[in-house]
């Protein structure tokens, strides 16, 4: 194994492939399969990954943003690319790189209508709103979505879809089911506009576990799975952690009693101790909320408190009882502890310490 001699993120492709292998498994061959890549593929490589699912036959990408497809366009990807919130600003560079639109509502409907004016058939995709309360038609909108659809040569519905707001709470059973029940009916009357059927989906990665049996429809999509977490303790052993941040110890102190470390005088010892400092801080998505002993860093496998206030560039970790020198590699998080642990030493989820990890740190692709 090559030494960590800076900090940086390892891709692991054949935990991807192992992650895409195990949601796949919970579906039916002939639905399709959506791989959402969004937020630089939730903090990692968007490019590479996205290169990497298209030759293993996913159907479909989604992105947040127009910018994130055409980056996708620019490296190669062929696939159809999804943008899941697309602003009419961007309408005629989204067109011009083949991506399809989310249409959510009707200022953003008649918006692409405009925009697309002079294309035929152009693929979009249909957002409702079923009670996550975020974006998408209400039920209510399709007698006037009717006109539109109907009246309208320059735009086709690739999909129709919604979005669970807590699949993976299985206390919250009756509200996704009630969820899905509404998006079965708002589809049956939309199918019932139009002289053919465009793909319907719903399922995200918890939803996929635990409702695959109920409401595949035609495709499912996956975001946070594809990067080895599923939201649930059952499922642990089967998802693999894609990606690992590992850094380096920069230097050592020895540091006696009443001595502060770091700003603020963040951390004031209470007896003699040894500390190491790491080239990694909050302009690198580690917070300051990971200070002051709430999050740790591992070195050779044992637990080291951040202490005192993570800085911008650096943080301090406590060194006392582990033998290590300058050089020597440090975890942050990756298969122990994931980042799910990792985030959960400062009351936050997986999504925000992937998606944080600043673009200056150097990604890694492991083969």
């Amino acid at each position: 194994m090559t030494k960590i001699q800076e900090t940086t993120l390892e891709i692991n492709l054949p935990a991807l492939q192992n992650n895409l292998s195990f949601l796949k498994s919970k579906i039916k061959p002939s639905t399709k399969f959506m791989a959402v890549v969004k937020a630089y593929a939730y903090g990692s490589d968007a490019e590479q990954l996205a290169l990497f699912l298209e030759k293993l036959e996913v159907d479909y990408f989604a992105v947040a943003y127009t910018d994130e497809g055409i980056a996708l366009r620019k490296a190669g990807v062929t696939k159809p690319i999804l943008v899941l919130h697309p602003l009419p600003i961007h309408f005629p560079e989204l067109i011009a790189y083949k991506l399809e639109p989310s249409l959510y509502n009707e200022y953003v409907f008649d918006a692409f209508l405009i925009a697309s004016e002079k294309e035929k058939e152009y693929p979009v995709h249909l957002k409702f709103n079923t009670g996550l309360n975020r974006l998408g038609f209400s039920a209510e909108d399709i007698s006037t979505l009717e006109n539109h659809l109907i009246n309208n040569e320059n735009i086709k519905v690739a999909s129709v879809f919604s979005h669970l707001g807590a699949s993976e709470d299985l206390t919250e059973k009756a509200f996704t089911l009630q969820q899905i029940t509404s998006f079965k009916e708002i589809t049956n009357r939309l199918l019932s506009l139009l002289n053919y059927k465009p793909l319907l989906h719903i399922l995200n990665t918890s939803g996929i576990l635990n409702y695959a049996d109920i409401a595949q429809f035609d495709m499912v999509r996956s975001g946070i799975g594809l990067y080895g977490f599923g939201n649930d303790a059952r499922f642990k052993e089967d998802f693999k952690p894609v990606v690992a941040l590992k850094s380096v110890i920069s230097q050592i102190h020895s540091i006696t009693p009443n001595q502060s470390i770091g700003y603020n005088k963040g951390h004031i010892a209470k007896t003699t101790m040894k500390t190491a400092t790491i080239p990694l801080g909050h302009a690198d998505g580690i917070g300051r909320h990971y200070g002051k002993g709430k999050g740790f860093l591992t070195v050779h496998g044992k637990k080291c408190p951040i202490i005192g206030n993570v800085c911008m560039d650096m943080l301090m970790i406590d060194v006392t009882n582990v033998a290590c020198k300058e050089g020597d590699e440090v975890v942050v998080f990756g298969e122990n502890p994931t980042a799910s642990e990792f985030a959960a030493t400062a009351g936050t989820i997986s999504y925000e310490i992937l998606t944080a990890i600043s673009q200056r740190i150097r990604r890694k692709v492991v083969y």
